[in-house]
């Protein structure tokens, strides 16, 4: 299994990216994915996640701003991200969980699979 996430870089306040997550080597429809990030000095949290069913959560911070969605045929997951701010720094990670249909995860110890990391730079 692998998930390859891409997409980070340097932006401005106010400005957006989109990260993506590809999958290979797993039924990437039978998996709950989601979003996390750690800025420096600081733990991993969750941004948000999408169930098999396509159930959404997002964390607090980001509510509004960051959209999160799935292509089960391109085996891919998204992260659109608006209205940046440099609170946004952080290594954004994507994870996924084999699951059932509706279920949501909220912890990274429930996830099982993980992907390298993306670096988003948001300058003031």
């Amino acid at each position: 299994v692998q998930l390859q996430a891409s997409g980070g870089g340097l932006v401005q306040a106010g400005g957006s990216l989109r990260l993506s997550c590809a999958a290979s080597g797993l039924t990437f429809s039978r998996y709950a994915l989601a979003w996390f990030r750690q800025a420096p000095g600081k733990e991993r949290d969750l941004v948000a996640t999408i169930s098999r069913s396509g159930g959404i959560r997002y964390a607090e911070p980001v509510k509004g701003r960051f959209t999160i969605s799935r292509d089960n045929a391109k085996k891919t997951m998204y992260l659109q991200m608006d209205s940046l701010k440099p609170e946004d720094t952080a290594l954004y990670f994507c994870a996924a969980k084999h699951s059932i249909l509706t279920a949501t995860y909220y912890s990274l110890a429930d996830y099982e699979h993980w992907g390298q990391g993306t670096l988003v730079t948001v300058s003031s």
